[in-house]
Formats: C-alpha cells, structure tokens, sequence
C-alpha cells in the first residue's frame, strides 16, 4: 500500500474516532503523533487531512449537504461521513492532487471499511463535489 493511501486511510480511522466518540480533532492528532509505528511519511499525509477538517469543516459539511440533500448529516453511516468529509476537503482544498485521484482513492477507502453500497455512494457525491467546482451556498448568495 501507498504512503498516501496509508495516510488516508489513517486519517480516516481517526475521523471515524472523533465523529463516533464526539471528540475534537485536536485529540486524533496528539494520538497519532504518539503512534511511532507507523511510517512519518504517512503520518504527515494524515495529519494534514485533519488539520484540513479543523480548519475547514463548516465549509466542508455544508459542500456535503449541498451534494446529498435527501441525506441528513446525522442519518448518513458515520463510515461514509467520515470517508467523504476526507474527500470532499481534499478534493476543494489539496488542489495539487488531481480530483478523479482523490475520488478514485476514497472510493476505494470505502470499499474497505464500507457497506456494499458506500463506493458508489462516495463516488457520486465526490464526482458532484468535483463537478460542482469550490463553490458554497454562501459564495453563491453573495455572488447573486
């Protein structure tokens, strides 16, 4: 396996942790800078993705809710919440990764970790994300 599918899927385990136990972000990277097992290189992958989350999350769950509004955040499998709270910063905030990469990858995330429904399910809200370009509701009433 890849460093950044290691440091994704890292990164995922841990969000899964915080939305489950409700706890802060800050908590999942002190715990991951005490893990020394795993390799720096996927670590640092990791812990950019959740200082990402930190530092974006209104804007990352209200994307979400834009891209899925039949789903309720709350209703949605915290599997997939979390899988697609990953993707969905990467995709409008790590523009150096190309989108159809970070899709392919948390698709594949997904599929590990998710029911036999998740992949598709991630895939179509990250392909409308990646579509949908780094607009917000917000953006949008003020552009109007």
């Amino acid at each position: 396996m890849g460093r950044r599918r290691l440091g994704r899927e890292t990164a995922f385990k841990a969000l899964y942790r915080v939305d489950l136990m409700g706890r802060e972000i800050e908590d999942a990277l002190a715990e991951m800078a005490d893990d020394s097992g795993r390799d720096a290189e996927a670590l640092d992958f990791a812990r950019g993705l959740l200082e990402t989350i930190g530092a974006h999350r209104p804007e990352v769950d209200e994307r979400l809710r834009l891209a899925a509004p039949n789903w309720e955040l709350d209703r949605m499998g915290a599997v997939d919440r979390s899988i697609l709270r990953l993707g969905i910063a990467e995709i409008l905030f790590w523009k150096w990764i190309p989108d159809r990469v970070s899709i392919d990858e948390y698709v594949e995330i997904a599929k590990k970790y998710g029911t036999e429904r998740s992949s598709g399910f991630v895939n179509a809200i990250l392909d409308r994300i990646a579509r949908d370009g780094p607009r917000t509701e917000s953006e949008a009433r003020e552009s109007a």
